[in-house]
C-alpha cells in the first residue's frame, strides 16, 4: 500500500454512514462499500433521541434533521383499553435535561440526510462483499462484481447477517426470537374522519404484545405503526418479510382501543417481519477487522435504540482511533470495545425484555448519555 492509510466500511446503512462521517471528520480516509445498487428511501419510521442528536450536531446535520422530523412532547404508554401507563416527557424537557431534541422521522429521510455528511465519491454502490483476505499489512476486499479494494482496517457495519462477522467467527444463522413485527404507514388525512386523538408518540400494550405508533414527518402527514407480537414459527422461510392482511392484524390486536382498530383499517401495505437474535459475540474485533451495530449486538426493536447504538458505536470507534491512530489499530479496537460493550449490552438486554418506558421511569441513562464527555476507560476494562 501507499503512504495513505485507508479505512473500508462494509455497509452504508445508518450505522455505517454515521461511522464514516465521524471518521472522515476525524481526518481518516474512508471508503464505504454498499451492496445495494443505489440509494433509495427504504424502511419506515425511526426514533432518534438526544444521545444521537448530539452526535449529529458534531457532524453538522442536527438542525436539518430537526426540521424534517416530528417532535413529540411525550412518549405515552397506554394499555389496550386506553388507560395511561406512563407519560415520559420529551419535547422542551428533553432539550433542557438531555441537551438535544427527541424526534421521530422516516428512516429513508434520515439516511438521505446522513449521506450528505459524507465526502463526495466515498460511497460505492453495488459492492456485494464476496471475500476478505487479511495479510500482514492490509486487508483485500473482493466484491461480487469482480472489483477489489484494499484497506488498513475493515469495519463491518453490514447488519445482522454480516459477511464481516462471518469472516471473523464463521457462518452461523441468526435465531428466530419467537416474535414478529408488523409495519405500515398510514396517510394522516385518512384519520381526519375519526374523533380520536392520534398522539405523536404512543405505545399500546397488553400482556404479550404491543403496537408503537408515531408520526414520521414534521408535517405530520405520515403516521406509522410497528408491532411486537409473539408467533411460534416464522412462515416466511429466508424472506426478510411477508405481506400481512388487515384481517390478520385485526386478529392480532383484537380487543384493543377503537383508535388502534382505526389505524389498522387505514393502514397501507402491512408487512410482517421476523425478529431475529444472536448470542453475544465472544469478540468484537480480530486482526484488522472490527464490528459495529447489528453486526455486533443485534437487538429487538422494542426500545427504539438499535440504530442509535450503531451510531454511537461509530462515533466511539472514531474517538478511539483518534487516540491511537491506524498504526495501533489493535489498541484502538480494544479501547472501543471497552467503552461500548457495557452500554450496548445493557440496551440490548432491556430492548429484548421489552420493558422500556412501559411504566413511569427515568430514561436519562439512555437519552442523557454524552459520548464525547466521558473519559475513555482503559482498553483492559472490557
Amino acid at each position: 500500500m501507499g503512504a495513505t492509510q485507508r479505512i473500508a466500511i462494509v455497509g452504508a446503512g445508518l450505522g455505517g454512514a454515521a461511522a464514516a462521517a465521524s471518521l472522515q471528520q476525524a481526518g481518516f480516509e474512508v471508503d464505504i462499500y454498499e451492496q445495494a445498487q443505489h440509494f433509495s428511501r427504504l424502511g419506515a419510521g425511526i426514533h432518534m433521541g438526544p444521545n444521537v442528536l448530539k452526535i449529529f450536531r458534531r457532524q453538522g446535520i442536527e438542525k436539518q434533521l430537526e426540521a424534517m422530523g416530528s417532535h413529540p412532547d411525550f412518549w405515552f404508554s397506554r394499555s389496550a383499553d386506553g388507560e395511561y401507563m406512563s407519560r415520559i416527557p420529551l419535547g422542551d424537557f428533553a432539550r433542557k435535561e438531555y441537551g438535544a431534541a427527541y424526534l421521530t422521522v422516516h428512516r429513508g429521510d434520515l439516511h438521505a440526510l446522513q449521506m450528505t455528511a459524507l465526502k463526495p465519491g466515498s460511497v460505492h454502490f453495488n459492492k456485494h462483499l464476496a471475500s476478505l483476505d487479511e495479510s500482514g499489512s492490509d486487508v483485500l476486499l473482493k466484491f461480487a462484481d469482480g472489483t477489489q479494494a484494499r484497506a488498513d482496517i475493515v469495519i463491518g457495519a453490514d447488519g445482522i447477517n454480516s459477511r464481516v462477522r462471518e469472516h471473523l467467527l464463521g457462518v452461523e444463522a441468526p435465531t428466530y426470537s419467537g416474535w414478529v413485527g408488523h409495519r405500515a404507514l398510514i396517510p394522516a388525512h385518512k384519520l381526519a374522519k375519526y374523533d380520536f386523538n392520534f398522539e405523536d408518540c404512543v405505545k399500546w400494550w397488553s400482556g404479550d404484545r404491543h403496537l408503537m405508533v408515531y408520526y414520521t414527518t414534521a408535517k405530520r402527514d405520515e403516521y406509522y405503526f410497528v408491532s411486537g407480537v409473539p408467533q411460534a414459527e416464522w412462515e416466511g422461510g429466508n424472506a426478510s418479510y411477508v405481506d400481512c392482511s388487515r384481517e390478520a392484524m385485526f386478529d392480532a390486536f383484537k380487543g384493543y382501543h377503537p383508535s388502534v382498530q382505526a389505524l389498522i383499517e387505514n393502514a397501507e401495505d402491512i408487512t410482517k417481519w421476523p425478529l431475529l437474535n444472536r448470542q453475544p459475540l465472544p469478540v468484537w474485533s480480530k486482526g484488522r477487522m472490527v464490528l459495529l451495530g447489528d453486526a455486533c449486538h443485534p437487538m429487538k426493536p422494542h426500545m427504539a435504540q438499535g440504530a442509535a447504538m450503531a451510531i454511537e458505536d461509530g462515533a466511539m470507534l472514531a474517538r478511539c482511533l483518534m487516540e491511537t491512530g491506524l498504526s495501533d489499530y489493535s489498541t484502538g479496537f480494544r479501547l472501543y470495545e471497552a467503552n461500548r460493550k457495557e452500554r450496548a449490552s445493557r440496551v440490548q438486554a432491556v430492548s429484548n425484555a421489552n420493558t422500556w418506558l412501559r411504566t413511569q421511569e427515568d430514561p436519562s441513562w439512555v437519552f442523557g448519555y454524552e459520548l464525547f464527555d466521558h473519559p475513555l476507560k482503559s482498553e483492559n476494562a472490557a
